[in-house]
């Protein structure tokens, strides 16, 4: 039995909610599942230790267009998939795994308006495979990766070891930089504390705030790193801090205690599916009515966030 997942999505934190599902069809057809993704979501990072996870095949723009379509159907069909579970409503990828000659299609309805993508892909998957799945994600690591990484960064157990989610995708997702900035020094006045930059290359100005300040020497600037190489390091810290990035859903998959700050983003749809994450939304809005267009970074209470900080990394 060769099993095909195709997950479309372009973000990484979108493939993590994905990651339960992934699990559960591969204990299912006790086989390790192959999986069509987009570069974007790095799920070859993500997975890479994960023997769930077979195959990871890159869809890019190489598969736009029709002579791209075509080349998809021409790769499907040389791997001979038995069936597939197509985590969207494309009529495009039916065609594709249909014209693939793969006999067993299972897929979301056709034209299926958008959900809240943990509860769609829960419910997709319990129906075919008859069973609960818990919409709980998590990432797999080694502990000879663990330990290798703990001796290499120094976890000294005497710190609090705080990733700072300071990038986003957008400007209306990133709560402002100087009060992440007066959150560590604050945080630093009270307790030994060091802090993980979680951000990108083109988040040079917004790393500066830190690198260039009285608190560098307990700075590290994730900027450069692969995920692959990011995912241990998240791991052995104690706490995820920041804004709703791909690095708040991997660290509620490691395990840690994730306070989410979304100022721009619909909350419960990218939150509840983790007991690990814990949501601040702006004044005035809830959980529930937070949206892509609630433009809120201004409304964020400082110390509503102090005060949950505080409170995680007392308990």
């Amino acid at each position: 039995m060769k099993v095909l997942v195709i997950q479309q999505r372009y973000g990484i934190g979108d493939m993590v909610i994905f990651t339960p599902y992934l699990h559960a069809i591969c204990k299912k057809y006790n086989t390790p599942v192959s999986l069509l993704a987009k570069e974007t979501s790095k799920a070859k990072d993500l997975f890479a230790e994960d023997k769930h996870i077979g195959e990871i095949i890159n869809l890019d723009h190489s598969n736009d267009g029709i002579s791209g379509f075509f080349s998809l159907v021409k790769e499907l069909k040389s791997k001979n998939f038995n069936k597939v579970f197509i985590f969207n409503g494309s009529l495009r990828y039916y065609l594709a795994a249909k014209l693939a000659g793969i006999k067993d299609i299972a897929q979301y309805p056709l034209f299926k308006k958008k959900d809240i993508i943990f509860k769609s892909a829960q419910q997709f998957v319990e129906d075919l495979i008859r069973e609960k799945i818990s919409t709980q994600p998590k990432l797999i690591l080694s502990d000879k990766t663990l330990l290798e990484t703990k001796k290499k960064y120094n976890f000294d157990s005497n710190f609090k070891h705080i990733i700072l989610g300071i990038s986003a995708s957008g400007p209306t997702k990133r709560w402002d930089i100087k009060n992440y900035f007066k959150l560590a020094e604050d945080l630093s006045s009270l307790k030994k504390c060091k802090f993980y930059l979680a951000c990108g290359e083109n988040d040079v100005e917004l790393e500066k705030i830190f690198l260039n300040s009285k608190i560098n020497i307990n700075c590290f600037s994730l900027s450069s790193y692969k995920i692959k190489e990011i995912l241990p390091i998240i791991k052995n810290a104690d706490l995820y801090l920041g804004n709703d990035t791909g690095f708040l859903h991997i660290s509620a998959a490691l395990g840690l205690k994730s306070l989410g700050i979304f100022c721009d983003s619909p909350a419960y749809s990218y939150s509840a599916y983790s007991d690990n994450i814990i949501v601040i939304v702006p004044e005035g809005e809830t959980i529930s009515s937070t949206t892509h267009n609630t433009l809120g970074k201004n409304q964020i209470s400082f110390l509503k966030v102090w005060d949950k900080t505080n409170q995680l990394l007392t308990n």
